[in-house]
């Protein structure tokens, strides 16, 4: 199947690594010039080399904190006024209940996840809606079972579900389509990071951690959500705006997340 990428240029938040990086491989192959973003400068320049090498793929990185008031407008000035296609995929919020996360880490959390992907959708929108074209994937993630166990997480998830389906409704009239993919258990080093820490409080032994989903679909990778937010970035999905896609392998049908 044709997506009708080759030749579009792409900003990836959180590209680094995990599903960011398993997107930029799937556009990157699509013939997609990439603009990668996040912290850590070393991380980026080894996707960069992964990407050119596999792809032959024009790559540029950018190494900003988006949790930072201005950085979303310095790296939407960066990229220039031609990105087609922008995924928010930055994101880090610590587990735990309203009494284990303090108001730093709550505000630290939300500035990167929530206000970061805020902010950049209106850099970036505004060069689109100039275009009356583009595409917005926004990578959120499911409520757990127990969402007081990720109350922070949990929290932001349901702003940016807001957020997508306020923006995806009327951006159609400006040619411009907002999308979300909700990712459930997806083998990431984060999200084994997340459940070792959880089993280290539970159990006393982080290696016991895949007993926090038994009875759920075995965990996804990051190319299962890949190619969903793919698809949906492409000329494919034309008609779909203003939703979420799940990628849990059914454990959200299940009552599972």
């Amino acid at each position: 199947m044709d997506l009708q990428l080759a030749g579009q240029t792409a900003l990836i938040t959180g590209g680094s690594k995990g599903i960011g990086l398993a997107v930029a491989h799937r556009l990157a192959a699509e013939g997609v010039k990439l603009h990668l973003a996040a912290r850590d400068h070393a991380a980026l320049d080894a996707a960069a080399l992964a990407l050119c090498a596999a792809h032959g793929a024009d790559v540029t990185v950018h190494a900003c904190d988006l949790s930072v008031r201005g950085a979303a407008e310095t790296l939407a000035e960066a990229c220039g006024a031609r990105v087609d296609i922008l995924i928010n995929n930055a994101g880090a919020i610590p587990t735990g209940g309203i009494s284990e996360v303090d108001a730093d880490a709550w505000r630290l959390g939300w500035d990167l996840k929530v206000y970061g992907a805020i902010d950049l959708t209106r850099q970036i929108y505004a060069h689109m809606k100039m275009r009356k074209s583009g595409v917005i994937v926004n990578v959120i993630g499911l409520f757990t079972a127990r969402p007081a166990r990720y109350i922070a997480g949990a929290t932001a998830n349901a702003a940016l579900h807001a957020f997508t389906r306020a923006m995806g409704g009327p951006s159609k009239d400006d040619g411009i389509r907002v999308v979300g993919v909700n990712p459930g258990w997806i083998r990431t080093e984060r999200m084994i990071g997340m459940l070792r820490a959880q089993a280290a409080k539970r159990f006393g032994d982080a290696n016991r951690w895949e007993e926090l989903v038994q009875g759920q679909p075995a965990p996804g990778e990051p190319e299962h959500v890949a190619d969903v937010v793919v698809f949906l970035a492409s000329a494919r999905a034309a008609h779909v705006s203003g939703t979420m896609i799940n990628v849990d392998g059914g454990a959200s049908a299940r009552g599972g997340l």
